[in-house]
């Protein structure tokens, strides 16, 4: 079993195992959360070296005004693991008497990730929910659990290569790729086998790429597969993304006809 990792983000918070609740809200007085917003809307989407911060923005209503939060932890729905840490500070805007939202920054370093748990941390991707203490201007309280969900997610990588640059009108042309994703467990890329991935095509000129066909990775990641070459253009793979990857669109390969 490997050791838990308590590091320091911000310099203050520490990472530890967050285990999940039933979803419950209790406390005292009338303040409440009603909107929670992770991210902007987003997926959190992490990768193997670049340190994430994002925002849980938690609009609180109180009949004496919003103090602050006191507490705001995230974690996998599933299995109860995370690996995220808050920074312990919440800044709030005040939009009425009785209404402010407040945010807290979150953090997290792909370094810390394979520590954080006694599982394959790459488990821990998918349905994030997340818990907040809220507390009010007169004292009152809120402890309130699984009051937003979001997905964190493996990032992707995706290639592209078209051969023979330039083709002949009319020959074949063959469109090769790889699609992979970040292994937190050792911090490096390995090919995602047997996913669906869009060849597509935007002739010069064009303002749009269009689906050509749909083609799946082999047992290592790798795509490829031929196509008639009756234009000149950009060729790329586009990946949508799963519950626990993220959507991948690869860089686009020029090919002019000869």
């Amino acid at each position: 079993m490997r050791h838990r990792l308590w590091a320091v983000a911000g310099g203050a918070a520490a990472l530890a195992l967050l285990t999940a609740t039933g979803a419950h809200a209790e406390g005292e007085g009338d303040v409440r959360v009603t909107k929670t917003v992770v991210n902007k809307g987003g997926n959190v989407v992490i990768g193997t070296a670049k340190t994430i911060r994002y925002p849980i923005a938690v609009t609180v209503k109180d009949d004496s005004g919003v103090k602050k939060i006191t507490h705001l932890s995230t974690f996998n729905k599933s299995n109860g693991y995370g690996f995220i840490t808050w920074d312990g500070d919440s800044s709030c805007v005040r939009k009425s008497a009785t209404t402010s939202v407040c945010t807290g920054t979150m953090t997290v370093d792909p370094g810390w990730i394979a520590d954080s748990d006694d599982i394959d941390s790459n488990r821990v991707a998918g349905v994030w929910q997340v818990n907040a203490t809220v507390k009010a201007n007169d004292g009152d309280y809120w402890i309130s659990d699984h009051i937003a969900e979001y997905k964190v997610k493996r990032a992707a990588q995706l290639t592209t290569d078209a051969t023979p640059e330039p083709v002949a009108r009319g020959a074949q042309l063959t469109v090769k790729g790889k699609l992979s994703r970040a292994n937190w467990e050792d911090l490096k890329y390995h090919g995602y086998p047997g996913q669906s991935v869009r060849l597509q095509f935007r002739a010069t000129g064009a303002a749009h790429y269009s689906t050509v066909k749909t083609v799946k990775t082999d047992n290592l990641g790798r795509l490829s597969t031929k196509v008639t070459a009756s234009a000149a253009g950009s060729w790329r793979w586009y990946f949508p993304g799963t519950t626990t990857t993220s959507l991948k669109v690869s860089a686009g390969d020029t090919v002019a006809l000869r």
